[in-house]
């Protein structure tokens, strides 16, 4: 029988690997003379580097690089990204990600993505002719200003002085000079959520709070992201405030479209495509998928509902398992079975702690379920 344990992250607890590697060590004690393979997955946060170095292991045809960037608040750090058949994997979070700042340090008013474009120019440096960057998990709030100074856009003032690119300073732009800007080479953005830059849905009433927002700033920042949308639209003649997707990462999405002329995918769609998942998949036996949680929001777009699409398709048994279930209702159209980790009460806190050695015992008790019709 063949096995394949299709995972992404379980968000401040485990990798996608971590979770795979889990599901295995729980599977085999029930079926071991199975063959099992890990595929590790992502839709455009964390862990999408991972899902491409994981494909093959380490493959002649994917390089490892560093880089110097700043972080969201500009300080120097080491970032990751990946050079594949002249095509650059970048993973925004590694340059602006909120799991570099801690909770303390969180000023949305004052961080910026200026190292995602830093990534950016270093993966040019090296020759990438195309680049993939998955965005999501971010510590800003700044519609994509740091990422635009990065690669040569400068922001003026009503006496045409460059301002430092922080949201912060947003009151006080007038213009936008473009005369710097560096060639860039087709950017494909792979995007795991649908909102749009501004207004209820945005990127700030949606994101703003998890990344240190205060209540009292909520309409501040609001102000300034449109405020900011309004001048990009009058200077660069183009306007992505509403379209899906433009409110990710802090508005990232909404930067790309607008300064790199970058175009946005479903970012399970976009790594399915380039890490051939759904022929992984029609080759399997059985088909095992997780998630830190499993909601409402996973049927948008998130790694399980786009595994158990491909599943479904194939007539291959599918199984989700996960921390937090919730709308369970809305999911079970969509699995075979939806298996809980929290096989007891517990704080939240516990779970996460425990997270491997509870996702590797509900593993097993799946298996033993299973095993009986299998």
């Amino acid at each position: 029988m063949r096995i394949l344990i299709a995972p992404d992250k379980f968000k401040g607890s485990l990798t996608g690997r971590q979770a795979g590697e889990a599901i295995h060590r729980g599977f085999i004690k029930i079926f071991p003379n199975a063959h099992y393979q890990i595929l590790p997955l992502a839709d455009g946060g964390e862990g999408f580097l991972d899902a491409f170095l994981m494909r093959d292991g380490t493959s002649n045809k994917q390089s490892i690089h560093k880089a110097d960037v700043q972080d969201a608040l500009g300080r120097e750090i080491s970032a990751s990204f990946l050079i594949q058949n002249n095509t650059a994997i970048i993973e925004s979070s590694q340059a602006n990600g909120l799991f570099r700042i801690g909770e303390k340090q969180r000023n949305l008013l004052l961080a910026n993505s200026y190292g995602v474009g830093e990534l950016i120019r270093s993966a040019i440096s090296l020759g990438a002719r195309k680049i993939i960057i998955g965005i999501g998990g971010s510590a800003t709030n700044d519609a994509g200003l740091g990422l635009a100074a990065a690669i040569g856009y400068r922001f003026l003032d009503s006496y045409g002085k460059p301002i430092d690119p922080i949201p912060a300073n947003i009151p006080k732009m007038c213009s936008i000079d473009s005369s710097e800007k560096i060639e860039l080479p087709p950017i494909v953005v792979a995007c795991d959520v649908n909102n749009p830059l501004l207004g209820p849905r945005g990127a700030t009433y949606t994101y703003g709070p998890q990344k240190g927002l205060r209540s009292e700033q909520k309409e501040e920042m609001e102000s300034s992201l449109a405020r900011f949308s309004e001048l990009v639209s009058m200077h660069l003649n183009n306007d992505f405030a509403a379209i899906s997707g433009a409110g990710a990462a802090g508005g990232l999405g909404f930067g790309l479209m607008a300064f790199c002329n970058a175009t946005l995918e479903s970012g399970f769609d976009c790594i399915a495509e380039s890490l051939d998942v759904e022929t992984q998949i029609s080759a399997a036996d059985l088909v095992i998928t997780a998630e830190g949680s499993l909601d409402s929001q996973t049927l948008e777009g998130k790694t399980p509902y786009g595994v158990s699409l491909l599943a479904r398709k194939h007539n291959i048994p599918i199984y989700a398992i996960a921390g937090c279930i919730d709308d369970e209702h809305l999911l079970r159209p969509h699995f075979d079975g939806i298996a809980s980790i929290m096989n007891a009460p517990m704080t939240l806190a516990h779970a996460m702690d425990h997270a491997s050695e509870l996702l590797e015992f509900a593993s097993t008790r799946l298996a033993h379920t299973l095993k009986r019709y299998l």
